[in-house]
């Protein structure tokens, strides 16, 4: 199923309308899936097309979209909240490998935790229904000198 048919009926499911704004913010989502954007980078780049489109109405839809389980809010220890959209595909939010040095982040699509999600069900009694896993280190092909971390820390001082 195409995935703006997909989200407009979970939007109707809730009694939500999917309107013309809401479905750009969407688009912009699917369309930059892998950047992990910010409410600032969704606004900028919805602009161009809903030049009249505050950034408020951007979180407001954001927030929406979380609400309704389309994305989800993550921090990924930069301070800045990021949107990740959920994959309908799995039961359970994909998982995250994110460097330490330059702040590469990459998705891991597999879901490892089924089986410890089995065992905290049966020793605990408690039944996992969503959980997410965010791996931080380092990539050994990391380049200290192309670290945009450290030009950070270098524009800060």
């Amino acid at each position: 199923m195409n995935p703006i048919m997909n989200i407009s009926q979970q939007f109707a499911a809730q009694q939500y309308k999917l309107t013309p704004q809401r479905e750009a913010i969407v688009k912009v989502l699917l369309d930059n899936e892998k950047d992990h954007l910010s409410v600032e980078e969704v606004y900028m780049m919805v602009k161009s097309t809903y030049p009249h489109l505050g950034l408020a109405t951007v979180y407001r839809t954001l927030e929406l979209l979380c609400e309704l389980h389309i994305v989800e809010k993550m921090n990924f220890g930069d301070g800045v909240a990021r949107y990740d959209l959920r994959d309908n595909d799995h039961d359970h939010m994909h998982h995250h490998l994110i460097c330490s040095v330059c702040g590469r982040l990459e998705e891991i699509k597999d879901d490892w935790l089924l089986e410890l999600e089995s065992r905290v069900e049966r020793e605990y009694g408690f039944k996992v229904t969503d959980h997410r896993l965010d791996f931080k280190g380092t990539y050994e092909t990391c380049n200290r000198t192309g670290c945009k971390r450290e030009k950070e820390c270098k524009a800060v001082s």
